[in-house]
């Protein structure tokens, strides 16, 4: 009988230790802010030296600017493919709720560096942010607009963003219930308000 065994590769091995730098880099910068947090203390959090940080960043600004990336690529594409796997408006705004409240429930770190921390993010990388996150937003109007035709474009965007301000209030708000009761309430919540842009 053959065994199988999974082995770690060089490559795997490189993200999962880059994910896990920017897991902990999430956690301080969402505690003490961008400024309040150096090299060293990031290492120390992941069980390793600053310097050593050097051979996966080339500085804090550098791991701040993959960090939000990362999510904001991470978000547009979930929200493509769920709205191109469901089988109608109602279900494909469905899926875009159930993927930003998971997120919004999950990474409650990273909405407060978003938040607080673009500005910090080099020029170019910043740009690359703001355009994925116009393409994410541009994905629920269009399904709004389907919802509710002939509602201006301007309404539904400006709704949007409303409602990702309630869902992305979770560093606040997650912590007076249990993600499985809170998951329900900010569904119900969220597709109300979004109701309301129609009049």
């Amino acid at each position: 009988m053959r065994v199988v065994t999974t082995a770690r590769t060089p490559t795997r091995e490189r993200r999962s230790r880059r994910t896990e730098i920017l897991d902990a880099a999430a956690e301080l910068f969402a505690a003490r802010g961008f400024h309040g947090v150096s090299i060293e203390d990031i290492g120390g959090a992941v069980g390793t030296s600053g310097p050593a940080l050097y051979r996966h960043f080339s500085g804090k600004e550098a791991l701040l600017a993959e960090m939000l990336l990362d999510i904001s690529e991470r978000l547009h594409a979930s929200a493509a493919e769920r709205v191109t796997a469901a089988p109608d408006a109602e279900s494909a705004l469905d899926a875009l709720l159930a993927g930003q409240i998971e997120f919004a429930l999950s990474h409650p770190a990273l909405i407060t560096v978003h938040d607080r921390e673009l500005g910090n993010v080099p020029e170019p990388a910043r740009r690359r942010i703001r355009r994925l996150q116009r393409l994410y937003v541009e994905e629920w109007v269009t399904v709004l607009s389907e919802l509710h035709p002939g509602c201006p474009p301007p309404r539904l965007r400006a709704a949007t963003h409303a409602v990702f301000g309630l869902l992305n209030s979770t560093p606040h708000s997650a912590g007076e219930l249990p993600p499985e009761a809170m998951t329900p309430l900010l569904h119900a919540m969220a597709r109300a308000a979004l109701t309301e842009a129609r009049r």
